[in-house]
């Protein structure tokens, strides 16, 4: 019979080496986040909510929306293992690390970290609604 406390150190040594593929994979590089997503249009969520889509352009350029029918063009860059992002609207780079997790993105931002962790819901051929600037009277 196996002791609760041996069944223990054994189920947390299992659960380890499950999470250690994760937490060893380093970022993707600037090349394998470009051949991942242009072309696309990619929705992301944050803890089981729609948070924004972007869609991922040749020679680095980018279009974001937070779903709200608002688009910003932008461009991206890698820096020091980081992908880096600047908005026509922000020039404050916005920095994060990729990760592939079970074929799917994981997007962790690093000027805050901790702060945001936001993963691929898909490329779900579909288009972003951008509505174009406000037109008033």
């Amino acid at each position: 019979m196996v002791s609760v406390s041996k069944l223990t150190c054994v189920l947390a040594g299992v659960f380890c080496l499950i999470a250690l593929p994760l937490a060893a994979q380093p970022p993707m590089s600037a090349q394998e986040f470009d051949d991942y997503t242009r072309g696309k249009t990619l929705f992301y969520g944050e803890n089981g909510v729609a948070y924004g889509a972007e869609e991922y352009l040749d020679n680095r350029r980018v279009i974001w929306s937070f779903l709200d029918g608002e688009c910003k063009s932008g461009t991206w860059y890698e820096q020091a293992d980081q992908i880096c992002f600047v908005y026509e609207d922000n020039p404050a780079p916005q920095c994060w690390t990729f990760h592939k997790q079970d074929g799917r993105l994981i997007a962790r931002f690093q000027n805050a970290p901790g702060a945001t962790e936001l993963y691929e819901a898909g490329d779900l051929n579909e288009e972003m609604v951008c509505l174009g600037p406000d037109v008033g009277v």
